[in-house]
């Protein structure tokens, strides 16, 4: 690991946590019936920065997240060992490796689903 880029070598700021902000809605279009799962493994750094998105659009919204190990869970692995970190949004897929902040904010606020 000696000459091993800090990138690769960077450890996860925090575990990934259920969050429930209890917030309330920033906009009149918001559903609070939305769950949003972060997908992903220790040790990534774009699960950490999708980290970073997921916190900050569900705790604008007061939208509840939690987040899953792909290293804890065959069945999560199985399904997403290639595209992670994914975000499910409803228990659907909604993106993978990169996460739009403005695209998951419509998501969750778009009343039209």
């Amino acid at each position: 690991m000696a000459g091993m880029s800090p990138l690769f070598r960077r450890k996860p700021t925090r575990e990934p946590t259920r969050m429930s902000t209890g917030k309330p809605a920033q906009s009149p279009e918001y559903s609070e019936n939305h769950l949003v799962t972060l997908i992903r493994k220790p040790g990534c750094h774009l699960c950490d920065d999708a980290q970073l998105v997921v916190e900050k659009v569900c705790a604008d919204l007061g939208v509840p997240w939690e987040g899953k190990d792909i290293t804890q869970d065959r069945q999560l692995h199985d399904a997403y060992w290639e595209q992670i970190p994914v975000v499910l949004v409803d228990g659907r897929q909604h993106t993978f490796w990169r996460v739009n902040e403005e695209r998951l904010r419509k998501a969750l606020t778009d009343q039209s689903k």
